[in-house]
């Protein structure tokens, strides 16, 4: 690990256009895959950077290049630009303008932080061997920006593979500002979503044993999903199903022919995901099958596992402790059972994704709104050290090749 005395003196100066950046992305947000507005304030960030600027063509995607002064291998640093489908109630100053639409997961952190390494990194390039591929993604929320700009070469950008690649994520609760967490290992759930539809035959409310009704075995299916997690899944090695949708019949004395419910699952292992996918259908099937109606299964995938790989996430935690000190870094118990498409990344690269505090001054992590929340709010407080430690991360990998 190399040391950079005035690295965290940097990046303290560019904390006020960090934050201007940020705050002027939270009252503009935007959703999904195409997002013109932050594409273009990314691009005016960056532009006096000695930076190769490549964007996406499904998406609203800025990949940059940054290369050393010598050779060597090449990392990568991500960071999301995309907002939520929520109504902001933070009551800020810099609130979202955009009716229904919302920065609840930090991603204008996220973006403000990489802008802040491409500069420390453009600084500091004539020490710096090597490339650093700065990936600005769109479409985290569930619409698979990652696995697109995959597609598109974001990770051959720099003209060879990339050997390491590393995120970082804000907590506006649970983690006190300032600190940093990660662990080797699963990180984050893999994330997937199954619709059951469970077909009979319609009848009168007060003539059942002349119908098919498929309300009674549905919800008998709900409730033995959740039986299946708890008694056929391993408590070291769980998963999480959650029907959060469920629709039948529009009138009270009308049996429906069909009743129709959503579960999202999550898992912590290929393997259990693998196994869940199997049963949870099966299950739901058997339910039906002895009630005399039929199911059909969906399968939506959504996220892998995240999983840190062991030597980059024990490195990670190291530049955290050289550049902050040990009493800012935190080992993580236990994976999120949250889901990001950061895992696509990982199950190509070895990765580390870390998490940052940046809970609000004067409120308690314990209780403060969570990310996704309409009332989430996040300290830009932090921006500073974000910024430094992305660039941190960048340089100890570049180093140690």
């Amino acid at each position: 690990m190399t040391t950079r005395p005035d690295l965290r003196t940097a990046a303290a100066r560019l904390q006020p256009d960090l934050v201007a950046l940020r705050r002027t992305l939270h009252q503009h947000p935007e959703l999904g895959l195409d997002l013109p507005r932050t594409q273009a304030a990314v691009l005016d960030a960056l532009a006096d950077l000695p930076l190769e600027l490549t964007l996406g063509k499904q998406l609203s995607s800025v990949t940059a290049v940054l290369r050393g002064s010598r050779p060597g291998p090449v990392v990568l640093l991500r960071a999301d630009l995309d907002a939520l489908p929520v109504q902001e109630a933070t009551g800020l100053s810099y609130a979202s303008t955009v009716p229904g639409a919302m920065h609840a997961c930090g991603h204008d952190l996220h973006t403000a932080a990489l802008v802040g390494a491409a500069r420390l990194l453009a600084e500091r390039r004539a020490e710096l061997p090597g490339a650093v591929v700065l990936m600005f993604q769109p479409g985290e929320e569930g619409a698979g920006g990652a696995r697109l700009m995959i597609e598109e070469g974001v990770l051959t950008a720099a003209g060879e593979p990339v050997v390491a690649a590393y995120a970082l994520h804000v907590a506006a609760s649970q983690l006190p500002a300032g600190l940093v967490a990660t662990r080797p290992g699963p990180v984050l759930a893999g994330s997937d979503q199954l619709t059951f539809t469970v077909r009979g035959r319609g009848g009168h409310g007060s003539s059942p044993h002349l119908a098919l009704d498929p309300i009674p075995a549905a919800c008998e299916a709900v409730l033995a999903l959740q039986t299946m997690a708890t008694r056929r899944f391993d408590v070291r090695d769980p998963v999480v199903v959650t029907v959060g949708s469920f629709h039948a019949g529009t009138a009270a004395n009308v049996i429906p022919g069909e009743a129709v419910f959503a579960a999202t699952v999550r898992s912590f292992s290929p393997q259990a995901r693998d196994r869940v996918l199997t049963e949870a259908p099966r299950l739901v099937r058997g339910i039906a099958e002895a009630h005399g109606l039929t199911v059909e299964v969906a399968h939506d995938e959504a996220y892998p596992v995240t999983v840190n790989d062991p030597g980059e996430a024990a490195s990670a935690a190291q530049t955290v402790r050289g550049l902050f000190g040990a009493a800012r870094f935190v080992e993580q118990p236990h994976p999120i059972a949250g889901s990001e498409d950061f895992g696509v990344v990982a199950e190509q690269v070895p990765a580390a994704y870390l998490f940052l505090g940046a809970c609000p001054p004067g409120s308690d992590p314990a209780t403060a709104a969570y990310n996704h929340a309409p009332q989430a709010a996040f300290d830009d407080a932090v921006l500073g050290d974000a910024a430094a430690l992305l660039t941190a991360l960048a340089e100890d990998r570049l180093h140690r090749a």
